[in-house]
């Protein structure tokens, strides 16, 4: 990746990230104008990465945890995320575009599950809400941050940190790779 394609940042503000209410906030600075959409990148997962370049230019991004409850039923994490999904599109105003980490091979049948059923429930709550989505290989987020498509996850922390980011772990860095490689590869137009 050259220099000249890698989007000047600075950092506005940072809290402890312990759930998508409280976000790491990067403002990207630059000489084009704002979309007039916002841009959600997902690493889709029960610890769910995410990142939005809302319509203003801001970077946002944090994690979400949708794991069902002791007492809850198996459904219950799926309703957490599409509720998420809708305060999430309502927040950062409207959704231009989703991307998404697209998973082709997992580590057992449990994760192929839980990502199936995130894919599943994201696809159709797209296709709902009228919202464009894309899946974008592993490799191809990991080679457009690291310059490796099989670099491990603390290299993708440290590219992320490098750019000017503070993910609090390699979920979020996931989704702000993923988010930053959906800008570049459209010049940061939607």
């Amino acid at each position: 990746m050259t220099q000249s394609s890698q989007i000047p940042v600075r950092a506005c503000a940072r809290t402890r990230v312990t759930g998508f209410t409280e976000p790491c906030v990067i403002c990207v600075t630059g000489g084009a104008a704002a979309p007039a959409s916002s841009l959600l990148a997902l690493d889709l997962g029960s610890r769910l990465g995410w990142a939005v370049r809302l319509a203003d230019g801001t970077i946002t991004s944090g994690t979400a945890t949708f794991r069902p409850g002791r007492f809850e039923g198996g459904g219950m994490g799926w309703l957490r995320f599409r509720h998420w999904l809708d305060e999430m599109a309502g927040t950062a105003g409207p959704l231009g575009r989703v991307v998404f980490e697209e998973v082709r091979r997992h580590a057992g049948t449990t994760a192929a599950h839980v990502y199936g059923g995130f894919l599943a429930h994201l696809s159709a709550w797209c296709e709902g809400a009228g919202v464009p989505y894309q899946g974008v290989p592993v490799a191809t987020i990991k080679r457009h941050a690291t310059g490796k498509g099989n670099a491990s996850k603390e290299a993708v922390i440290a590219a992320m940190q490098a750019r000017g980011f503070a993910p609090a772990d390699d979920n979020e860095a996931d989704a702000l790779a993923l988010l930053l490689w959906a800008l570049d590869a459209r010049g940061g137009a939607l």
